[in-house]
């Protein structure tokens, strides 16, 4: 049986911290930024961590 291959779109969205976690950034902080009031520029800026079980999926897709 083959070795699995890296998700390569999914490695450059998502970076698998130290201790496990699985961090990724905002959707929607691209472009339009002028009709965004101030709050929501600053959160979409922010990266987050991904929650529940797609953190098991999205591990096993970037063989990790």
């Amino acid at each position: 049986m083959s070795k699995q291959k890296t998700h390569k779109g999914l490695a450059k969205r998502v970076k698998v911290t130290g201790s496990g976690k699985v961090r990724r950034y905002r959707s929607g902080a691209s472009h339009l930024m002028s009709t965004k009031n101030a709050k929501r520029r600053r959160r979409l800026a922010s990266s987050t961590l991904v929650k529940g079980a797609n953190v098991a999926k999205i591990k096993r897709l970037l063989g990790a």
